[in-house]
């Protein structure tokens, strides 16, 4: 009898690391490995390394967040980065430069990171635009404003004078409380952020019809709109939805750096495409999950945390994440064929 329950176990066990959900575990299990191996000294154990692990990784989660909204219905957002950059600066500036609060900071800047994805929704859905070509125009688009916006320069607590001298104004209090620690310095009020995000991308992926809709569009989008999918609409809010998670992820960005950078979030793109799919999200579009996004930000996050406190150069990191996202891709497409 157990000879007969023994393979049964075994064959349950092999299915479920062949999942999606069970490939990314398992590569969560293998980075944290590897730095319990590779510790630099035990500085992978202290609970300061864990937290500013989570605490670096939670930006890019944050655009993982609305990436994988739109690699789901079967687009790519390549702005995030520049959309991230634009909020970045037109925070700084309402908040430091004309001292706005934050409850008119932060809706201003999500109706201004929601514009942005609408724009390449629009383009994309209603247009017929490739989203590589959409995205893309947008990416450069929103540079461009940021640095318009900015003059090409930082817009920090120093303020200019009309003689062109320089005061200095303190740092809002609205940044303060996001790059506040809680809990004995022990959590980062931006991972709470972060964490708030994914629950909010699970609830409308699973929870609303629209996600449900996000699903249909990406698994067969031609076969959705004759099935009545409002499929130009859901597939613009898409983007909308990773506009404003990019505006999220600029007000953390400015709030932690303590100024708005034009330059900022450049390559932020990749790492949030690098996070959906090592999670398991198909690229294809029409499976995968907010859950599985999680799983690939912390194990994106902690194999640079790793990388990182054994002096690893930032070349090598590249070069390695990299080869990491051909692997996955290469790993989908072996399980869907």
């Amino acid at each position: 009898m157990t000879e007969n329950i023994q393979p049964g176990k075994k064959h349950a066990l092999v299915q479920a690391f062949a999942s999606p959900a069970g490939r990314a575990f398992l590569a969560l299990l293998l980075v944290l490995i590897i730095g319990a191996i590779f510790n630099a000294d035990g500085a992978f154990f202290k609970i300061g390394t864990h937290r500013d692990t989570l605490r670096q990784a939670s930006v890019y989660g944050i655009l993982a967040c609305g990436m994988t909204l739109v690699i789901i219905s079967g687009g790519i957002d390549l702005a995030v980065g520049s959309m991230l950059a634009l909020v970045a600066v037109c925070c700084a500036q309402m908040a430091v430069h004309w001292n706005w609060s934050g409850w008119c900071v932060v809706p201003a800047c999500l109706i201004i990171g929601g514009c942005c994805g609408g724009v390449s929704g629009f383009v994309t859905a209603r247009l017929g635009v490739q989203p590589f070509i959409a995205t893309l125009a947008m990416m450069v688009l929103a540079r461009g404003l940021a640095k318009y916006a900015s003059g090409g320069m930082k817009v920090s607590t120093a303020i200019m004078n009309p003689d062109g001298t320089f005061h200095y104004v303190d740092v809002p209090r609205f940044f303060r409380l996001l790059d506040h620690r809680i809990l004995g310095g022990n959590l980062s009020v931006v991972t709470l952020i972060f964490a708030a995000c994914v629950s909010v991308a699970w609830i409308l992926m699973s929870k609303h019809r629209w996600g449900r809709y996000l699903y249909a569009i990406g698994g067969n989008e031609e076969a959705s709109r004759l099935s009545g999918v409002p499929v130009v609409t859901a597939k613009t809010l898409a983007y909308v939805a990773s506009g404003m998670f990019a505006a999220v992820a600029g007000i953390c960005q400015a709030a932690q750096e303590q100024q708005g950078d034009p330059e900022a979030g450049m390559g932020y793109e990749l790492m949030a495409i690098a996070m959906v799919v090592i999670g398991g999200t198909s690229l294809m579009g029409g499976r995968g999950g907010i859950g599985l996004t999680l799983l690939g930000v912390l194990t994106i996050g902690y194999l640079d945390k790793i990388l990182s406190i054994n002096a690893v150069p930032e070349a090598g990191r590249l070069v390695l994440t990299g080869i990491i996202i051909v692997v996955a891709v290469l790993t989908q497409r072996r399980k869907r064929t």
